[in-house]
């Protein structure tokens, strides 16, 4: 089965720094933490299982849903933790590729994206599990890439994965959803199209409705705290760089309502609302594609600033519910093999600026 990608490729991967030939910003440590500690105190590290991110808050924020691969299995499952005891439960099947979990504003039930109804899913893990080998042994090779699985479909669940329900059933990639901050709506990408654009449906997968039409990839959609607005990652002049935008949540397709919140050379993604709805904080490759730092950007006046100085890939940031912490997926640590993966991280959220 052939799968679309979105691949960094591995020339630009390769570059010895960051865009345009600036140099990997290494700082000292300590420094980076001082110039961090005007936004984060008390960072600490969650997961150490494996290779671990994308987490999400419960609305009570004494849980978090991510995606982890562990073990013999290559693709990523969907876990969750009680904050309090560090449990973990699996919540996904187990089979298949999954992503993108999300928590219910009730607290009640979660969704998240799997492949586990490919018919090929065991083919699927034996070609994965040889692709890795093969990058092992060649690893300047190495690149990132994102399978547009068309098997990909949004699931709902119980909290423990128990019930679960097929929320999208048409041909082609589905996955990057989010529910609206009254639990009524499911923001998401989707291919039914013939390219990744940004849907809206009702939480029981009704009511189905295209909200982007661009000719290139726009994915990783949230809805604004207040419903109106919608954020996302999209392609824009150049195939595989991102820029950020925001689209009224009922706007029409093709409305040219989308507004361009970055505009650069970079690859700009995982954008995510902070509570107070003025502020949003994404991950760039301005400071080197093995480099991905979080900035801050207030919409309203566009002032843009720097959060993260450590090195090492910070990606995929969301704000706790309360706006008083910040989880993020980071390369700044070691997991419990010794080994530089990509875990969950927490800090305290401090800035009070603007």
């Amino acid at each position: 089965m052939l799968l679309s990608t979105l691949t960094l490729t591995a020339a630009l991967l390769a570059q010895p720094g960051a865009p345009g030939g600036a140099p990997f910003e290494r700082l000292d440590p300590a420094e980076a933490a001082k110039r961090e500690s005007k936004f984060l105190a008390n960072v600490r590290q969650v997961t150490d299982i494996g290779k671990t991110g994308e987490g999400y808050f419960s609305p009570d924020m004494k849980s978090i849903i991510y995606q982890s691969i562990r073990g013999k299995n290559p693709f990523y499952q969907i876990y969750t933790r009680d904050m309090k005891t560090g449990k973990e439960t699996l919540v996904s099947t187990g089979h298949g590729r999954t992503t993108c979990a999300y928590y219910h504003p009730s607290s009640k039930k979660i969704i998240y994206a799997s492949s586990h109804l490919d018919p090929n899913r065991d083919e699927e893990v034996d070609k994965e599990l040889k692709r890795l080998a093969e990058l092992r042994r060649n690893p300047r090779r190495r690149s990132y890439s994102w399978a547009f699985d068309p098997f990909m479909d949004i699931f709902e669940a119980n909290l423990d994965g128990s019930g679960l329900k097929q929320l999208t059933k048409a041909a082609g990639y589905d996955a990057e959803g989010s529910y609206s901050p009254d639990g009524k709506q499911v923001v998401y990408c989707s291919f039914v199209s013939g390219s990744g654009d940004i849907y809206i449906m009702d939480a029981d997968g009704g009511n189905k409705r295209q909200l982007t039409d661009s000719p290139g990839y726009d994915g990783g959609p949230f809805f604004s705290p207040d419903g109106k607005w919608v954020v996302f990652r999209g392609e824009v002049r150049r195939r595989k760089y991102l820029q950020v935008f925001i689209i009224p949540a009922d706007a029409k397709p093709g409305s040219g309502q989308e507004i361009q919140l970055t505009d650069n050379n970079d690859v700009n993604w995982g954008p995510y609302w902070h509570p107070d709805g003025k502020h949003i904080i994404w991950s760039t490759s301005k400071h080197g594609h093995y480099n991905y730092e979080l900035y801050l950007m207030n919409i309203e006046t566009r002032k843009k600033q720097r959060v993260t100085y450590t090195f090492g890939a910070d990606v995929l940031p969301v704000f706790s519910p309360d706006g008083k912490k910040l989880m993020w997926t980071s390369k700044r640590g070691k997991n419990r093999d010794g080994e530089v993966t990509s875990q969950l991280w927490i800090a305290d959220w401090v800035y009070r600026g603007d």
